[in-house]
């Protein structure tokens, strides 16, 4: 009987210990990812993510990130990136994520079958209304279909500078 208290107080004390650690991360960091299934990205198919913000007043850093195999031909991946915050202000712009050099070598370290690539969309972006931040990103690619592209995704993080 005493050694099966022992055992259900060692139990209760690692379930507080489980507890009290799950609660120590990063829950403001947020992945959304859109993997495409035959590594391939069509010219005219918008991604669209809804990124919940629930803290206002605050700063954040909005990256998109990329999975490229070796089947991407090109220097670099053109998008248009629309951005709405949840008060209703909207950014536009058309970025480059870099994948190769002029000579054609791999600017990112691959693993397996895919290299990973990011580009800063905003850096200490204010958002100061809780709600849904909607980004658009369409493939400026000149080709109907974008071949190599693995997913595509976004990651929102507080900022810390």
């Amino acid at each position: 009987m005493k050694m099966r208290r022992i055992i259900v107080r060692a139990l209760n004390c690692c379930f507080i210990f489980l507890i009290i650690i799950s609660g120590c991360g990063n829950p403001e960091r947020t992945d959304w990812y859109h993997p495409f299934s035959n590594r391939t990205w069509e010219r005219f198919e918008i991604l669209r993510f809804e990124i919940p913000i629930s803290q206002s007043e605050k700063n954040y850093d909005i990256i998109l990130f990329a999975y490229l195999s070796n089947a991407f031909e090109f220097k670099d991946l053109a998008f248009n990136m629309v951005m709405k915050t949840p008060s209703g202000e909207e950014r536009i712009n058309e970025y480059q994520l870099p994948f190769r050099t002029e000579n054609g070598d791999l600017i990112k370290a691959c693993t397996n079958d895919s290299c990973f690539t990011q580009v800063i969309l905003k850096q200490q972006l204010r958002i100061n209304k809780v709600g849904n931040l909607h980004l658009e990103i369409e493939n400026l690619t000149p080709r109907l279909q974008t071949e190599g592209v693995c997913g595509v995704g976004i990651r929102v993080t507080p900022s810390y500078d």
